[in-house]
């Protein structure tokens, strides 16, 4: 290469849960983090197993449901972006919930509830998932024209999850939803009108976390304890060429900051 060398970058994927198809999810996060040959991964289930590897990281991404580390790790993580770390996390990341069995017209019914159990982390990644009404197509519009993140993008229409959250802190929205409604199953199920982040940017210290809700996925074999088998198979909004362009971008946007040489 000319007698030039090229600096490595250090990255950590965080992919596993509950309730999605994280073998599915982890393969795509990392065939686009192979289009560039500088990124070294590391990759784990949960946050407390890659607390090791957080002293060496340039940058996080995530896609976890139900997966929040111990008190330690999580203020660990907060430490990572306050000191320059760059984050994106994905679709569950903010997710921690419980389901239990509510009773409707002498039938049981999952109730899902959300409960507000780790702090630090939702505070670090700027929100915590509460609910989302029944899968289907909806409309995300550009929220900031001018930024780079989601510059030259229209409105397009997905079909996904759509993530109504409680917010920590001063957000800037990229993407959003208009919505408002019912959140079928849920325990905090009724939503007022308003524009709902799909896709957003935090400030911590010097460094950012990227959110974008967007990305479910289920397989036939991922919701044990409540199916042995789950009857279609989920892709989202990774059936979408703009997904995976907010994607790579997001991968940009989280590599930016790290210092090569070339």
């Amino acid at each position: 290469m000319d007698g030039l060398r090229k600096q490595s970058i250090q990255a950590i994927v965080i992919c596993g849960g509950e309730f999605h198809d994280f073998d599915f999810a982890r393969l795509e996060i990392l065939k686009l983090l192979a289009e560039d040959d500088r990124v070294r991964t590391r990759v784990f289930e949960c946050y407390d197993a890659a607390l090791e590897a957080l002293p060496s990281a340039d940058f996080i991404i995530s896609y976890t449901s139900n997966r929040v580390g111990s008190t330690e790790t999580q203020a660990a993580f907060r430490r990572f972006v306050e000191n320059g770390g760059n984050w994106f996390a994905l679709h569950g990341t903010n997710s921690l919930i419980l389901i239990d069995e509510n009773i409707e017209d002498g039938e049981p019914r999952p109730l899902v509830h959300a409960p507000r159990a780790a702090p630090t982390l939702m505070q670090v990644l700027g929100s915590q998932f509460i609910a989302h009404p029944p899968i289907g197509r909806y409309s995300i519009q550009v929220t900031n024209l001018e930024d780079p993140i989601v510059q030259g993008l229209e409105a397009f229409e997905v079909t996904d999850e759509l993530y109504l959250m409680e917010l920590h802190g001063e957000v800037e929205t990229l993407l959003h939803c208009d919505f408002s409604g019912e959140a079928t199953g849920f325990a905090e199920a009724e939503w007022e009108v308003k524009k709902h982040p799909v896709m957003y940017r935090k400030q911590l210290g010097a460094g950012c976390v990227l959110y974008l809700t967007l990305g479910h996925c289920r397989g036939h074999y991922d919701m044990a304890g409540i199916t042995d088998f789950y009857p279609q198979i989920e892709r989202g909004a990774w059936e979408e060429a703009t997904f995976y362009e907010l994607l790579r971008r997001g991968i940009h946007w989280a590599k930016k900051e790290v210092v090569t040489e070339s």
